[in-house]
């Protein structure tokens, strides 16, 4: 049975929500370690509302949790913030509309909006997967991100409660379905062994950048991909 545009445009709905929740109650990971590693509840709510990155927060207060200066924490998640760039570039012609619409949507610009609007195969669904997923994280992110700034020394050690593995579910099952032929999955597979690999070793961010290095090289190269037909071949 076909899908219409309606149809599609609420299967993004409710793509959007199904990776905003798990995403935003990662956010009172975030406030905890945000609080213990020295920022009051202001400076990690601000942190939340200005920076919106789960990654480049993360990386943030763990520089300073380690002991690092402000100089290194803000390079750190510079690094990682720089991934964001590059989402743009490709949500630019989805989202469209004015100057001022784009540049709201630049603050919402995130890995799981990105990840939900380019899973949709609507223009319209597209769209639709996009704000609602970054709205929805914004607003709940923010939200849980008080809660656990509050809560902080109540909660303990929060990396217990395995909130990271519940967003990190909620990806992979957004990129199953796309892993149809063996250029994608030698993707995944390439940038998942580099990231893993450097994470020890180098700085917050590179690792990210080294992994995107690969789908760039790979896309580019058309490595294992369909090659196109040559003219006359069938002949």
């Amino acid at each position: 049975m076909s899908t219409t545009p309606s149809d599609e445009r609420r299967s993004a709905f409710r793509d959007g929500l199904a990776v905003a929740l798990p995403t935003s109650a990662y956010g009172i990971s975030f406030g905890a370690l945000a609080t213990a590693s020295g920022l009051d509840i202001w400076q990690t709510c601000v942190l939340s509302l200005l920076m919106f990155s789960g990654g480049s927060q993360f990386a943030f207060v763990g520089v300073l949790t380690s002991g690092g200066g402000g100089v290194a924490a803000v390079a750190s998640a510079a690094l990682l913030g720089v991934r964001n760039a590059a989402y743009a570039a490709r949500m630019n012609a989805i989202v469209g509309g004015t100057w001022p619409r784009r540049l709201g949507a630049a603050h919402f610009t995130i890995d799981e909006s990105t990840a939900v609007s380019l899973a949709q195969r609507e223009p319209g669904a597209r769209r639709v997967g996009f704000w609602v997923t970054g709205l929805a994280i914004f607003v709940g992110w923010n939200l849980t991100t008080l809660v656990g700034a509050l809560l902080g020394d109540v909660l303990g050690d929060v990396r217990s409660y395995g909130l990271d593995a519940a967003a990190a579910a909620a990806f992979l099952a957004l990129l199953w379905p796309r892993l149809r032929s063996r250029q994608a999955v030698a993707v995944g597979a390439a940038a998942a062994v580099i990231a893993a690999a450097t994470t020890p070793v180098l700085m917050p961010g590179l690792p990210v950048l080294l992994a995107a290095v690969v789908a760039i090289v790979v896309g580019w190269t058309n490595w294992l991909g369909r090659r196109p037909a040559r003219p006359g071949a069938d002949r």
